[in-house]
């Protein structure tokens, strides 16, 4: 483990590699699994500010979605995440012509309608973030539908905690990730 500040960070964030491969998984990441993106409470009121913005760069599907259940959801563990259409993609997700998955969030932000990019959890994944008292926890989450993106990672050299350059900067700063990259190519932590 390598430790920075508050966080702990997992050695696999450092020795493996990753680069999204989106012609390959398609964007696999929205549609499957339990729930929607893991939502941080402050994103919560971004999302009920921001849906009108967001609004035109998502699907009929997630529009009704989002207003029969609204902008979020809270799930059984007390969490909040992004709305699903019929548990199943993310009501904010919609397919470009290529017939790949898409953030309509990050659509809107591209647009220039919103200042909000897209949850943190998305934009850090593969990343995921467990928070205890005092600190959190950064862990390489592994998931099959992936292993196109751990394949391209590998051929270009990259690792998880590179690829994730912007949005570990966006979540910790960039003194944070100064941090860990020094400790990364200098410290004790080096494998």
């Amino acid at each position: 483990m390598i430790q920075i500040q508050n966080t702990l960070i997992s050695d696999d964030v450092r020795d493996n590699f990753f680069v999204c491969n989106l012609e390959a998984c398609k964007g696999a990441c929205c549609v499957e699994g339990d729930l929607g993106a893991p939502l941080e409470e402050a994103e919560l009121q971004i999302l009920k500010t921001e849906y009108k913005a967001i609004k035109p760069f998502i699907t009929e599907a997630g529009r009704q979605a989002i207003e029969q259940q609204g902008t979020y959801i809270k799930d059984w563990e007390g969490d909040y995440s992004t709305t699903t259409i019929n548990d199943r993609e993310c009501a904010y997700a919609l397919y470009d012509e290529r017939g790949i998955l898409k953030c309509g969030i990050e659509q809107a932000y591209l647009a220039g309608a919103t200042s909000f990019k897209k949850p943190i959890s998305c934009h850090l994944y593969p990343i995921r973030i467990t928070k205890y008292d005092g600190f959190e926890a950064l862990n390489y989450d592994r998931w099959g539908i992936c292993n196109p993106a751990c394949a391209n990672g590998a051929n270009l050299g990259v690792r998880v905690y590179q690829f994730l350059k912007e949005p570990l900067i966006r979540k910790y700063g960039e003194d944070w990730y100064g941090e860990l990259v020094h400790e990364i190519e200098h410290g004790d932590a080096k494998a």
